[in-house]
């Protein structure tokens, strides 16, 4: 019995020496500096894919308000996005009112794209204030029209609608905006009440304004650029609500009519 532990560990022995004469020596491979860093990786090619469009909001519909038997006024604000307008969208959802926003292309919408988004996929009208905001009146035609395409281009690209509501800066139109206007289906949408704050920013001030001379058919004009505009909106809607009025968009002010591209309008008729 002693005998078969003596040959297993004579086995072992063979096969270990085999096993080192198969790989040359026995010697420890010697792992230079050079070696031992890893070798970095290929560069790859930056991909020359265009980054995929961001996906437009779905349509969503005002909230219902017949304006046929509802004594009804447009809300509606200026120049638009800006830094106070995220938080004027969360008052309007908060208080179930719909406006409309007239959007300037090179200040607001190329800067704030994803407010515009927002402000369709709430609800909320999305109208065209030109790109740069200058007084349409004193240009060349051909400048009203690149100023309106212009943004009619960006609006449609991040909504996948093109407006049909344009507003002229410091409400300044002729027969060649209302020209141009007409050939881009746009109707011009001024206002019967402003609170001026683009000049006065107190929120009590603008409300006061705004309440004194709301009227039913008639359209509101603000701006959600300006720091006293927002804080006045809920008292503004509250006040409007007590005397009987519903703020809308100016679609459903006009409703079940639409206002005609290039005609001006003061308020609905």
């Amino acid at each position: 019995m002693s005998t078969l532990p003596r040959l297993k560990r004579s086995v072992v022995t063979v096969v270990t020496c085999a096993v080192l004469a198969a790989c040359g020596t026995a010697q420890p491979t010697r792992v230079t500096a050079r070696q031992a860093t890893p070798t970095a990786p290929a560069a790859t090619t930056p991909s020359t894919a265009p980054p995929k469009p961001s996906p437009t909001p779905s349509r969503i519909e005002p909230h219902p308000v017949d304006c046929r038997k509802a004594r009804c006024v447009a809300l509606t604000f200026d120049a638009g996005p800006g830094p106070y307008t995220a938080r004027l969208l969360d008052i309007l959802k908060a208080k179930r009112v719909n406006a409309t926003f007239f959007l300037i292309g090179k200040s607001g919408i190329a800067r704030f794209p994803d407010l515009v988004r927002r402000e369709m996929g709430e609800g909320h009208e999305v109208a065209n204030h030109t790109w740069s905001h200058p007084r349409l009146t004193e240009v060349p035609e051909a400048e009203i029209r690149r100023q309106l395409t212009r943004v009619q281009g960006q609006i449609k690209q991040l909504t996948g609608r093109s407006p049909t509501l344009m507003r002229p800066p410091q409400g300044s139109t002729d027969q060649r905006v209302a020209e141009v206007s007409r050939s881009l289906g746009l109707a011009q949408i001024l206002w019967t009440v402003t609170a001026k704050d683009y000049r006065d920013h107190d929120p009590e001030l603008i409300t006061r304004r705004v309440l004194a001379g709301a009227a039913p058919r008639g359209i509101i004009l603000l701006h959600d650029v300006y720091p006293g505009t927002v804080p006045a909106v809920p008292a503004i809607i509250d006040g409007l609500r007590r005397r009987g009025l519903t703020p809308v968009t100016v679609s459903q002010l006009f409703a079940p009519d639409t206002p005609r591209p290039g005609r001006a309008y003061w308020n609905a008729p």
